[in-house]
């Protein structure tokens, strides 16, 4: 089966948006199946920057591109998203961009519930964008949602609205906020239901056409394995599941339709946001990869933590994920450090651990054990083969290999889409 699920090996912002855009070259639909607009990915094509959220990177190549009742949709984060790319040259239609029926969506008010939750929180916030899409995963698995078949329903519609401000609202009223009310939102709805209706369709049924005319099919996943909801350093985490096992639900294709895992993962580790974080470099180290890397969130901006690579986060990453084969990304920001490390094992009250515990204190409490390795003074940026990379990279991403238990497929060392070393086609695979 030539289908394809590239996932995030880490804490998400590892490079997908880059390797998606590579792969969706040889692929014929591309698909999101989890996430929101919390998701950030960058393409770097030319000298067009695009930025997309909830859009699948496959739209900018002119692929059908599908968006699966998995994600969580802000139809006026989506509109906005369509006339931006739409500005930059690429053309979205009801064509080339399908969106599942069931899909549920986000609410005017949901991101002003997410940053009062945040706020009430106080110093043990989790972090979130506050976009509010936790709050339309809390209502799905509640079953009061909203979702994007409804909007084509009035009646339906208005006593669904009505059934979730009563329970919104006694938060808001605990809080001694203003409530919502019915106009707050229903007209909302009413005024964009119109603009969505052309891209709404039965995609679970687009996606079985797809796979029984063996076109080729690319799963495009959000964050990165250690932000799932069940796998990832909970409660520092989304609200959705980040692995590849949610292609299935998320899209409503079968798991056996997946033929190849693409884990990404970046030559060092970053995350943005709360939660525990082993490797993290408060100093110098931390500082320098940062600038390098510029790293920035996609989507809110925040400058990202960042540290040695944690080879025991992306080994349970792979494990988890059933991660077939790796793409290594931003390589050539390790390039002229002298030596670089590599998070190995971790110790806890005197035992040394080769995963990552589930207990939150236990997360909290580690210290990393590292190799030393010796880094490369020459260059790696835009390389596009193995004999044009320093033996001493050579050497780092053969052991990366080894810690993680994956091979690397593909070798990323700039933002360039074809500066990419390609090991293994992952449609051949």
């Amino acid at each position: 089966m030539g289908n394809v699920s590239v996932v995030g090996a880490q804490w998400g912002d590892e490079g997908k948006g880059k390797i998606v855009d590579w792969l969706s070259e040889r692929a014929d639909v591309v698909v999101r199946y989890q996430g929101g607009h919390n998701a950030g990915h960058t393409l770097q094509v030319g000298n067009q920057t695009y930025k997309l959220s909830l859009l699948p990177s496959g739209l900018v190549r002119g692929k059908l591109s599908i968006i699966g009742n998995g994600v969580v949709v802000d139809p006026w984060a989506l509109l906005a998203e369509i006339e931006r790319v739409a500005a930059q040259g690429v053309k979205v239609t009801p064509e080339n961009l399908r969106l599942a029926e069931n899909a549920v969506l986000i609410l005017p008010f949901y991101g002003q519930l997410d940053r009062a939750r945040e706020e009430a929180r106080g110093e043990a916030k989790i972090g979130t964008t506050g976009r509010g899409i936790g709050i339309a995963y809390e209502d799905k698995v509640a079953r009061r949602a909203i979702r994007v078949c409804d909007l084509a329903d009035p009646a339906v519609l208005e006593q669904k609205v009505r059934d979730l401000l009563l329970h919104h609202n006694a938060f808001f009223r605990g809080m001694g906020q203003p409530e919502i009310a019915l106009d707050d939102v229903l007209p909302p709805l009413t005024e964009v239901a119109p603009k969505v209706a052309p891209f709404v369709d039965r995609v679970w049924e687009r996606l079985d056409e797809a796979r029984r005319a063996r076109r080729r099919i690319l799963f495009e996943g959000a964050q990165g394995a250690m932000l799932d909801i069940d796998h990832g350093t909970y409660p520092y985490v989304t609200s959705s599941n980040t692995v590849a096992g949610a292609v299935g639900p998320g899209s409503g294709i079968g798991p056996g339709s997946v033929g190849y895992v693409l884990g990404i993962t970046k030559a060092y580790t970053t995350r943005v946001g709360s939660g525990p974080f082993p490797s993290e470099q408060l100093n110098d180290i931390g500082k320098l990869l940062g600038e390098r890397g510029r790293e920035f969130g996609v989507v809110t901006g925040r400058a990202r933590r960042c540290g040695w690579l944690d080879a025991v986060l992306v080994r349970q990453a792979v494990k988890v994920g059933g991660i077939h084969g790796m793409a290594l990304t931003k390589l050539d920001v390790l390039d002229g450090l002298p030596e670089i490390k590599v998070c190995v094992a971790y110790e806890h009250e005197g035992k040394r651990l080769d995963h990552f515990p589930a207990s939150q204190r236990v997360q909290a409490e580690l210290t990393p054990v590292y190799e030393t390795m010796e880094g490369w003074s020459d260059s790696t940026r835009g390389a596009r083969s193995w004999a044009e990379l320093p033996a001493t990279a050579v050497k780092y991403v053969r052991r990366v290999e080894e810690l993680v238990g994956a091979p690397v497929a593909l070798l990323s060392t700039s933002p360039e889409r074809d500066d990419t070393i390609l090991v293994r086609d992952p449609f051949e695979d």
